[in-house]
């Protein structure tokens, strides 16, 4: 019988420092990837949503497919702007083992992802983080750096300063040392890690403003019209990316910085699997100022879906 778990449950079954070595592992490991489907879905009186269809599979272990909407607009009704389900078949036989709630499983293995890349890139000793964007994927992006550094501040800049207030009371709720913040240039050269999940076709993060040793993690923009960084941020930075083939087909902040003529392509420094192998290096020295861009792999869906279902089986 296909078990259904709903987004409490998944939320349930991966805290981050459980999730965040699963993913260590499967990076390491590796799986088979094909390219997204990735389609525009026309919405009377609405902007366009996106619709994105991502399989992977370890042979002879495990299949997934998550099918997601992406909805622009959706915070006005009180809903995520991610939508979707995930489901996940037995490799050896393809028997459908599990559907769960995609919306949720995104959050967190987005989040788990993130701080993978930031343990292998920030410096160490990190403790002030800046996150921008206070909508669904804020919070998790707080919960979940903080599970791999010894934060002292935490800071949430929004253009919308209510929604700031809520993410920093619930934050605070866990015991978070969370704080709002209206001045996003001087949060900006005040923080050790900035964590940018936004939908922003206007960049946010200014290169010239940050700190030397300051690593950026950029997640929101996962179209070529995005942007949350500009220009002077990639000709200053040290550059990793989740997969290369997925930044140079849809990361806005990486595509747009190439047609300006600020990043070579070449100057990608790795994938996030070859930092976990040791196969490349990570920040070159204290003072480097690092960049993890991501637009999502479908290998990550996969692990935090067959950890799901383990933990629910143990």
């Amino acid at each position: 019988m296909l078990r259904v778990v709903d987004a409490a449950a998944v939320h349930a079954a991966l805290p981050y420092p459980v999730l965040i070595e699963a993913l260590r592992e499967g990076f390491a490991q590796g799986a088979e990837v094909p390219t997204r489907h990735h389609h525009t879905v026309p919405r009377p009186g609405a902007d366009p949503a996106v619709l994105l269809l991502m399989p992977a599979w370890q042979p002879g272990a495990a299949t997934g497919v998550k099918l997601v909407h992406i909805c622009a607009g959706n915070e006005r009704r009180g809903l995520p702007s991610v939508q979707g389900l995930y489901l996940l078949f037995d490799g050896p036989t393809g028997t459908p083992q599990a559907l769960l709630d995609g919306a949720s499983l995104t959050l967190r293995r987005t989040a788990a992802t993130s701080a993978l890349a930031a343990r292998l890139l920030a410096r160490p000793e990190a403790a002030r983080l800046l996150v921008v964007g206070a909508g669904a994927l804020g919070p998790h992006l707080a919960r979940a750096h903080a599970a791999c550094f010894a934060l002292t501040a935490i800071r949430i800049w929004n253009r919308t300063t209510a929604r700031a207030e809520a993410v920093v009371a619930e934050l605070a709720s866990e015991g978070l040392p969370a704080e709002v913040t209206t001045d996003l240039a001087a949060a900006l050269a005040w923080a050790d890690i900035v964590s940018c999940a936004t939908m922003s076709r206007t960049p946010l993060v200014q290169g010239d403003l940050l700190r030397p040793g300051t690593h950026v993690d950029l997640v929101g923009a996962f179209t070529s019209e995005m942007r949350e960084s500009d220009d002077a941020l990639m000709r200053r930075a040290e550059l990793f990316v989740d997969t290369r083939a997925g930044a140079l087909a849809e990361a806005g902040d990486i595509l747009l910085a190439i047609a300006a003529g600020a990043l070579d392509p070449a100057a990608i420094r790795a994938e996030l699997a070859e930092l976990v192998r040791g196969s490349a290096p990570g920040r070159s020295g204290p003072a480097a100022v690092t960049v993890f861009k991501s637009v999502g792999y479908a290998l990550e869906d996969l692990v935090a879906a067959r950890l799901v279902v383990a933990r629910l089986d143990a």
